[in-house]
């Protein structure tokens, strides 16, 4: 089984040479943009996971930016993380009740941290639909993502605190060419996808593996619990 940064690095040269990356580049380090990124979000938009959906966390990558732009023109609440739950209020709260004709703006990175306002991860609700972005992903649900950690540990906070569950779908819009017909490696951290679009199809992975139940504290180191003082005082509760 290949290791998850050479997945990486092959993916990222493959969307490259076959003329599908889109902006920002090079794509090394980043969860990659795609052409067809617009037509996987109206795959995802078709599925009853989605439309049954209110309150959706979502990742902050370029790829995805037409999920959220679909969502909040759709009414739906969107929350996003802060880059690297650096913040005590780590999540933004967009609502397109408030944005009114600043929804598309809102959808962009940028948009997003001038207009969402920035909440606690108590406030999360109950999130009906998680969207993740991915590197690497397979049928069977599972993902590799650009290698921080970061979209799994937000996961881990949010069902650490009650705002979802192991019934709450976990999905990702991604290329073809990003879909791999090889194991993928992954831990007890790693969060599977029960649901992948593609600018072609729909997939309902065969998922196996369960989602993780919380933040795994013991694998937390101390610099990196200090760099993020929302965790911190969760895990100060906790005890």
């Amino acid at each position: 089984m290949s290791d998850k940064p050479e997945i990486r690095e092959r993916v990222w040269a493959l969307l490259t040479a076959r003329r599908v990356a889109r902006f920002p580049l090079p794509l090394d380090e980043r969860i990659p943009n795609f052409t067809g990124a617009e037509r996987a979000a109206e795959r995802l938009a078709e599925t009853p996971e989605w439309k049954a959906a209110t309150r959706l966390k979502c990742n902050p990558d370029a790829p995805q930016r037409p999920v959220r732009l679909r969502a909040l023109s759709e009414g739906k609440l969107v929350f996003m993380a802060v880059p690297r739950l650096r913040d005590e209020r780590c999540f933004l709260r967009l609502d397109p009740a408030k944005l009114g004709r600043r929804v598309a703006e809102a959808a962009t990175i940028a948009g997003a941290a001038r207009l969402g306002e920035p909440v606690e991860p108590e406030s999360l609700g109950a999130i009906d639909l998680v969207v993740t972005g991915s590197v690497a992903v397979s049928p069977e649900g599972a993902r590799v993502g650009k290698g921080g950690g970061y979209s799994d540990l937000e996961f881990a906070l949010a069902r650490e605190l009650g705002a979802l569950g192991e019934d709450t779908p976990v999905a990702t819009t991604v290329h073809e060419l990003q879909i791999l017909g090889e194991p993928l490696p992954m831990t007890d951290h790693d969060v599977p996808l029960d649901l992948i679009a593609t600018p072609e199809r729909l997939i309902w992975t065969r998922r196996a593996l369960p989602k993780p139940k919380g933040i795994l504290w013991e694998q937390l180191s101390a610099t990196r619990l200090a760099a993020m003082p929302v965790l911190l005082r969760i895990r100060r509760r906790r005890r």
